[in-house]
């Protein structure tokens, strides 16, 4: 079954909150349902379906549903892809919708990170000899003392070898998000940085120096996704989905292992099929961008540009709104705004919404922006992720 035209992003709103002592990450999440649902003019009774993943507290979506006084809810969702669960969160929405299962779908994702909580799961692991029941390859991985820096630093290293990526090009993706970021009043960081100011600042993991990493926020964002039906009764601007794709990605007991390639491989293509568009015809790209190599591997991977070159892709201003040809992250993204409880991807599909209805600020705004993607990895683009990929065009 093809969800093309079969569901609308109709409220999309992200909590102006980057560091939150005062509130729960409970009330993150129900701030940022009740602010999508103000931008679609819908409210909390017209809800019926909720879809969170592992940042939302308690029982998940038990908890959150009873919290937030959902009393209408016939179809619950809690599948957890690390930060791209939101992203894929949309393409199940438009699922279940075309399926019958309910009509009003909300999205939430909200933590306090800066307050030592809402953290990346799956992290733990037993001393060597210990039984656990934790993630299964704790006993394997863990020992070697991965991290997320240095297995996205494994990568970058990977592809600098293969390919003769060098630092610069990997700057200059900081420095597009930073030429956004400034204009953004809610961004975490917003001054303009340049390459030299990229590659001269610490290293964090080798080839990764401390700006080529994202920011950790608190905070949140929602998203409303409806039937075509209801969709035509709100007096909003129309953001349909027209294709998802997602896809795992492990490294099989390092059988085979290649870093140089992420789960988009496979999502990205599977997303433009159903939607029968291809990279050419995109207008903005919303890339999830915990890492500046995180941005370059997965533009190669969506057919942005051949395999080993997206480096000379993304050098020279070309990801920056105004100047280059695929504008992206035009809130500055991770690397700058915002990448609340450390999952960054519900923000890609709130920015790619405000691109397609004309709401970015207009120092960004991508011009007859009719046709966005927003793509995510969750997990750890070294080890284990998931890939999701939607297609979203303007009505």
């Amino acid at each position: 079954m093809s969800l093309k035209g079969k569901a609308y992003i109709m409220g999309a709103w992200e909590h102006p909150t980057r560091d939150a002592p005062d509130k729960t990450s409970a009330q993150l999440h129900f701030e940022s349902a009740r602010g999508a649902l103000a931008d679609a003019g819908l409210s909390f009774d017209d809800v019926d379906g909720y879809f969170c993943a592992g940042d939302a507290p308690g029982f998940g979506g038990m908890s959150m549903v009873d919290y937030m006084g959902l009393r209408n809810v016939r179809h619950l969702d809690s599948t957890e892809t690390g930060g791209s669960s939101y992203i894929l969160h949309v393409g199940h929405a438009a699922q279940a919708i075309a399926a019958g299962k309910c009509q009003v779908a909300l999205i939430t994702l909200a933590g306090r990170p800066r307050q030592g909580q809402g953290g990346r799961p799956g992290g733990g692991g037993a001393r060597p000899g210990q039984l656990s029941d934790g993630p299964p390859e704790a006993g394997f991985e863990n020992i070697y003392g991965g991290s997320t820096h240095n297995t996205y630093g494994m990568c970058a290293m990977r592809h600098m070898h293969e390919y003769g990526t060098t630092s610069e090009q990997l700057a200059w993706i900081k420095v597009a998000a930073s030429h956004h970021a400034q204009w953004n009043e809610h961004a975490f960081l917003k001054d303009v940085v340049t390459v030299e100011d990229v590659v001269n600042s610490r290293m964090i993991a080798d080839p990764l120096h401390l700006l080529d990493c994202c920011v950790v926020t608190d905070g949140g964002g929602a998203l409303i996704v409806t039937s075509p039906e209801v969709a035509r009764s709100l007096n909003r601007p129309k953001v349909k989905v027209i294709g998802a794709g997602e896809a795992p990605k492990g490294p099989s007991g390092g059988h085979g292992l290649d870093l140089t390639y992420s789960g988009a491989v496979w999502s990205g293509p599977r997303a433009f099929e159903e939607a029968g568009v291809t990279p050419a015809d995109i207008k903005y790209a919303s890339i999830y961008d915990s890492f500046t190599i995180t941005v370059l591997m997965q533009l190669e991977d969506l057919g942005f540009c051949p395999k080993g070159q997206g480096g000379r892709f993304v050098a020279d201003g070309n990801l920056i709104s105004g100047v280059g040809k695929l504008p992206f992250n035009t809130d500055g993204g991770g690397l700058c705004n915002n990448h609340p409880t450390n999952r960054g991807g519900i923000t890609k599909v709130i920015e790619a919404v405000r691109q397609l209805r004309g709401e970015a600020h207009p120092k960004v705004q991508v011009a007859n922006c009719d046709l966005a993607i927003a793509h995510g990895t969750g997990g750890s683009l070294g080890t284990r992720h998931g890939a999701a990929t939607v297609i979203l065009e303007r009505e």
